[in-house]
């Protein structure tokens, strides 16, 4: 408990300077409904309180080790919320017929991340054993990546409740791809309750980690792309001779959460088509990403209020689900 004792104190500090943020900025919070709902910011204040230093303690180690472990966490959060609510389901592993979401599409041999929350959980239930869970290390560990890596902070809510289950049809049809047009981004967006908006910040978690080969080959043939970027990325795909080698998302700042991300954009290089398809597929979507190229304050504000939306996608509460003792598994 003691060696948490400095991370706990630096995460109060860190969230006394957001509470006063959240008063100088009361009614943009409250237009935007940012508040938690049924989800609480202080959750674990009494059965857990070292909850939020446990988790910064282990994603610190974890992208101290590999910076890419940044990425790979957020997005794990991610594909987690896109899927019927943020429940954890996505770390459940396959176990005889029981089949879980790692094997659809969009995370087979895509998601990584799995064994750092195990290790936090681990060092979650040595202290408070079946108090945190698996959703909410999730939210956290998203939330911690954004920061060490130069983001904004934001208060996570929490009390969300793990699933008991898990639906790869329904990864397979409603996580965003790498080749989505916009009208599909649109779509897929929107169905889970996301705006514009919305789409356009979150889509700003691209500025860091890496893409396959295998993920951006029909963008090298389409349009609204800049010329040096496509061939650069052809001579890294053909060289290796395998749809398996990785490029950065944002070749300029590769390892930094900031704004460039849209700047490339802009300047026709982003990596992905759905990247790419927030410039070229709408006029509105194309204005957003100029605004946050230019004022990285915009982009930091939107992000947090995306992330807080997306992180209150039907978690389940009070007697619904369980605390799973391990991540991988139901009770």
């Amino acid at each position: 408990m003691a060696k948490y004792l400095g991370f706990y104190l630096l995460l109060v500090m860190l969230r006394l300077v957001m509470a006063f943020a959240g008063i100088l900025n009361q009614t943009c919070y409250d237009d935007d409904d940012t508040t938690g709902g049924p989800l609480r910011a202080d959750e674990y204040q009494d059965s857990c309180p070292a909850a939020e230093a446990i988790v910064f303690s282990g994603v610190e180690k974890a992208v101290f080790r590999d910076p890419r472990m940044a990425a790979s966490l957020l997005r794990l959060h991610f594909h987690d919320c896109f899927v019927n609510g943020c429940d954890a389901s996505v770390l459940l592993d396959d176990v005889g017929s029981f089949v879980g979401e790692k094997t659809a599409a969009p995370n087979l041999n895509s998601l990584r991340g799995f064994e750092v929350i195990d290790a936090i959980k681990s060092d979650l239930e040595s202290v408070c054993p079946g108090t945190v869970s698996c959703a909410d290390i999730l939210a956290m560990a998203a939330r911690d990546s954004v920061v060490l890596s130069g983001g904004p902070g934001w208060d996570v809510q929490k009390g969300r409740r793990d699933s008991l289950e898990a639906s790869k049809s329904a990864a397979n049809n409603n996580i965003p791809g790498p080749n989505s047009g916009f009208p599909t981004l649109v779509a897929k967006f929107q169905n889970v309750g996301l705006t514009l908006t919305n789409m356009v910040a979150l889509s700003g978690a691209h500025t860091m980690g890496k893409a396959r080969c295998s993920t951006f080959s029909a963008r090298l043939n389409g349009p609204e792309i800049n010329l040096d970027f496509m061939e650069s990325l052809q001579q890294l795909c053909s060289e290796s001779g395998t749809n398996t080698t990785l490029a950065e998302l944002d070749l300029v700042t590769p390892a930094t959460f900031d704004n460039q991300y849209y700047v490339n954009l802009l300047s026709g290089e982003g990596l992905l088509a759905s990247d790419q398809a927030l410039v070229s597929g709408d006029e509105q979507t194309h204005k957003i990403v100029e605004s946050y190229a230019v004022d990285t304050i915009i982009f930091f504000e939107d992000f947090r209020k995306s992330m807080l939306k997306m992180g209150r996608l039907n978690p389940l509460i009070g007697k619904k689900g369980e605390i799973r003792r391990n991540c991988r598994a139901v009770n």
